[in-house]
């Protein structure tokens, strides 16, 4: 168990996140003590997406590329149509993804980013939701798909949409404090 005060979270993005599954998980987590590090697979900045156009930018702390799970208690994986779909595609990113998943430790994924998820084949028989407008991908991935603000299943948390956020910080704070998960194979 490590207490949020004490945890080490990474999110893991790139251009064209949500803005606010990126930036409300990030402040609030940080504002109870919890170390947020930036993870991307470009260096520097890397800018959101903010309704209809780019939005602000934050500062990445470290490449994907170099990313170890061992020094990080969660996941966070923000939403966008444009963040997953291009992390989904990156060799780097998925690793860091799949690398997660495999050490039971907590992944957050809100939006389209279950579709990370989807790609590192963790879904098949877990419960999960995400933007209603993927939910067939989630499904034809072997998921459980739910109509819910928040859906945990063994430690992997997904929620639906800003809408959402309140609850999905909330599962991350106390889904990280319970510590590790043991997951079956997907």
């Amino acid at each position: 168990m490590t207490a949020i005060n004490a945890a080490k979270i990474l999110i893991l993005a790139t251009d064209g996140y949500e803005r606010s599954e990126l930036r409300v998980p990030y402040d609030r987590l940080k504002a109870k003590g919890a170390n947020v590090r930036i993870a991307s697979i470009k260096e520097g900045e890397i800018r959101s997406w903010d309704k209809k156009n780019w939005g602000d930018s934050i500062a990445v702390d470290l490449p994907a590329k170099a990313v170890k799970t061992e020094d990080f208690d969660a996941l966070v994986l923000p939403g966008g149509q444009i963040n997953p779909d291009v992390l989904r595609h990156d060799e780097d990113a998925m690793r860091v993804v799949r690398d997660f998943v495999k050490s039971g430790k907590v992944i957050a994924a809100i939006c389209h980013a279950p579709w990370l998820l989807v790609e590192a084949d963790a879904l098949r028989g877990r419960d999960a939701t995400s933007y209603w407008s993927i939910k067939t991908d989630l499904k034809n991935a072997g998921a459980n798909w739910k109509d819910e603000k928040v859906v945990t299943d063994k430690g992997i948390i997904t929620s639906r949409s800003p809408d959402d956020l309140d609850a999905f910080v909330a599962k991350i704070v106390e889904e990280v404090e319970e510590g590790r998960h043991e997951r079956r194979a997907a």
